[in-house]
């Protein structure tokens, strides 16, 4: 751990008689002392930026694969906050018929997904402040059927906090809103014009200051979690929004929230270390993730070659529509090849048979049976065995 600490605020006692985290001025002053291994890391994550920026230039229609980005970012960030629905959950649901039954879990991850499909469009035309904060929590949160009194894209005009059943008794307890307004308005000045910090670490001490100030009654951590992505994009950091840091916190969920706690504490350093590691492990994950898509691209479109051309014909739409939905029934076989069912069935038999298909559910003949692109979902670690 780091000696070298700097003051972010301090725990006043309230009327109540619990103790709040007061943020002070932000960024602090004087400027917050940045090691050399911090730039170290900083240097090597930029760098991996950048090949990720260049491999993803070498994909074919990005939006098909950005989809399972996305997915796998909002099935990770919602499993932080206590979700236990996976992406394969979210893929099967996603195009359900209006008024069918879906999960609570579910819900959380698709209103995720409809949040950031949301934010990166507005963030072409919009600057990340205050307003586009409160924007990107009004799509997470509204209408979600897993959260009460969560008031979506209003920042709460009450006490919260974190861990516990109380503020007496909690983990941590975020500024009073009468404290929270103030730190808004430093964090808001410090996103749009405070350039005195290299991008990544801005973006990292950026992430950290939301999750202290903690202004919303709920869905912070999601919200916050969105926020690095759209900052990187914004500044042009990631030309094509594939690089999430959820998986990563999920993955270390108990040093995330070590590491944040510290960051409370002063141990800024600390904190830095740990977002820029995540950065690095993050975009090369994506780069390997990418340059598996593209040769399995190429591997299953030698495999199609070698069928006849009425065959092959028909495998290789559904295939190309495999990459936007790698979870299909029987009747996306039937609209994307427009053959009748028994050929249908023979070409999904087909696709079984060289590995590209797995049935999802167990036994023969399943009622409602749904098949898995295999070894494209297993780029995303997402495969769940039979």
């Amino acid at each position: 751990m780091s000696d070298n600490k700097v003051k972010i605020g301090d725990y006043v006692k309230q009327p109540g008689g619990f103790n709040a985290f007061i943020p002070c001025a932000f960024p602090p002053k004087p400027e917050i002392e940045i090691s050399q291994k911090i730039m170290a890391l900083q240097s090597n994550a930029l760098l991996l930026l950048g090949k990720l920026n260049g491999i993803t230039k070498l994909l074919p229609d990005k939006d098909c694969f950005l989809k399972m980005f996305i997915r796998k970012d909002a099935s990770s960030s919602s499993q932080i906050e206590g979700t236990n629905a996976t992406i394969m959950d979210a893929i099967e649901k996603e195009n359900i018929e209006p008024g069918s039954y879906l999960p609570p879990d579910v819900d959380d991850i698709l209103h995720y997904i409809q949040a950031l499909n949301y934010g990166m469009e507005r963030s072409k035309t919009f600057p990340i402040s205050l307003r586009f904060v409160r924007e990107l929590h009004k799509e997470l949160m509204i209408g979600a059927r897993k959260t009460q009194f969560a008031y979506p894209g209003e920042f709460r005009i009450t006490q919260n906090w974190i861990g516990g059943t109380k503020p007496d008794n909690a983990r941590f307890v975020p500024p009073p809103p009468e404290n929270m307004k103030k730190a808004l308005y430093d964090l808001e000045n410090f996103m749009c014009k405070d350039n005195s910090y290299l991008p990544l670490i801005k973006a990292g001490l950026l992430h950290a200051q939301f999750e202290t100030i903690h202004p919303f009654n709920d869905g912070n951590g999601r919200t916050g979690r969105m926020l690095i992505t759209m900052f990187l994009l914004a500044n042009g950091l990631i030309e094509v929004p594939v690089l999430y840091l959820s998986s990563f916190f999920k993955k270390h969920q108990k040093v995330y929230y070590e590491k944040l706690n510290g960051y409370h504490n002063g141990e800024i350093s600390d904190w830095l270390e740990f977002f820029l590691d995540g950065i690095i492990e993050t975009a090369q994950s994506a780069i390997d993730t990418c340059d598996g898509i593209i040769r399995l691209r190429e591997y299953n479109s030698k495999q199609i070659q070698k069928l006849n051309r009425t065959a092959s014909e028909s495998t290789m739409k559904v295939i190309e529509n495999l990459y936007k939905i790698p979870i299909v029934g029987i009747a996306d076989v039937l609209k994307w090849s427009e053959l009748s069912k028994p050929n249908a069935y023979k070409l999904i038999k087909r696709l079984e048979a060289i590995g590209v298909l797995y049935p999802v559910k167990q036994g023969d003949n399943v009622y409602g049976q749904k098949w898995g692109y295999r070894d494209y979902l297993r780029l995303f670690e997402t495969v769940a065995e039979n």
